[in-house]
């Protein structure tokens, strides 16, 4: 019963590495460095797909994604303040 237990985990693990999806060495490939957002932004706006601007840096989609995603909140975050700023700035049309 343990041999065969043995086995079957054996050969999931050896076909899950043969399929490549066993990358120890690109799992902490990125540790401790840090993303440059801009140069991720930069390959966004050339209209590049994430996951050629992951390989093109060497970081994961998942960074890419980050940095996608830091950037819309920095633009919401400059539109609101825009927004919340002219309706002060404009006379109000009953003050006529």
């Amino acid at each position: 019963m343990l041999k065969r237990l043995f086995l079957v985990i054996a050969l999931i693990a050896l076909t899950f590495a043969a399929a490549g999806g066993f990358r120890p060495g690109s799992v902490w490939a990125t540790a401790g460095k840090r993303v440059d957002c801009a140069k991720v932004m930069a390959e966004v706006q050339a209209g590049k797909k994430t996951k050629v601007i992951a390989a093109d840096l060497s970081i994961s989609t998942s960074s890419v994604y980050r940095c996608k995603k830091k950037a819309a909140e920095t633009t919401s975050k400059g539109k609101a303040s825009a927004i919340m700023a002219a309706p002060a700035a404009t006379a109000s049309p009953m003050s006529k």
